[in-house]
């Protein structure tokens, strides 16, 4: 009694029960939901949105007009909304 469920036998068995319960080929897709799901918890339980990086540079376009783009977008050489139609 009292010896760790960690130990290395003890995971080597837990892997092939999995393996023999689920199947090679769903294992990984198992693990990308359980992944998943733990992520959406953590946002729902810290409270977060999940915008990260590039994510948020792209809400702050969208949430700028397209007045206020074409100038910078014209004066850096981009496309200009009159060019898009």
């Amino acid at each position: 009694m009292g010896a760790s469920l960690a130990t290395p036998t003890h995971l080597v068995i837990l892997l092939v029960v999995c393996l023999l319960l689920f199947g090679a080929k769903r294992l990984p897709e198992i693990g990308h939901s359980l992944g998943s799901g733990l992520r959406e918890f953590k946002m729902t339980v810290t409270g977060s949105d999940g915008v990260v990086g590039g994510e948020a540079t792209s809400e702050i376009q969208h949430a700028l007009s397209a007045s206020e783009i074409a100038p910078v977008l014209a004066e850096h050489g981009g496309p200009t909304a009159a060019q898009e139609s």
